[in-house]
């Protein structure tokens, strides 16, 4: 693992691409969220691009926000990525297996900007176990064939 990222994976029994729709449609995005954190889609295309924006209303402690993101990296099918006013990224990959399913990695990718004010805080543990129960709750929704 990279120094200033958290990653975690599951084996979703579904194709990649059906888990890419998933993740590339921000009106899913509470659908699968673990971190209890994403209400719902403010703005935006249905289907996030290369280079697309989309807003999402949050929630954390108990205080509403929005949050505005920018796809930064995108591989149909295969990578998807965006980040917001701070400089981390949040990034899905999807790697079809040979034996059947798809290993779905999800990364939270602090190395690029203020990597202290992210350690002190905590990001990054509590960061890590929104990413288990996201990938837990993604992993249901795409095998039950979508939200």
């Amino acid at each position: 693992m990279a120094k200033h990222m958290v990653a975690r994976s599951v084996v979703v029994d579904a194709p990649a691409k059906s888990i890419f729709d998933l993740v590339a449609t921000p009106s899913q995005h509470p659908v699968f969220d673990g971190s209890g954190t994403v209400q719902q889609a403010h703005f935006g295309p249905e289907r996030l691009e290369p280079g697309a924006e989309f807003g999402m209303d949050m929630r954390m402690l108990g205080l509403p926000y929005r949050m505005t993101n920018r796809v930064v990296e995108f591989e149909e099918g295969r990578l998807i990525a965006w980040r917001h006013v701070g400089s981390h990224r949040w990034r899905y990959e999807f790697e079809e297996l040979a034996g059947g399913g798809t290993l779905v990695t999800e990364t939270f990718d602090y190395s690029r900007g203020q990597v202290a004010f992210y350690v002190l805080s905590g990001a990054p543990a509590r960061n890590a176990r929104g990413i288990e129960r996201t990938l837990e709750r993604l992993r249901v929704a795409a095998e039950a064939g979508g939200a």
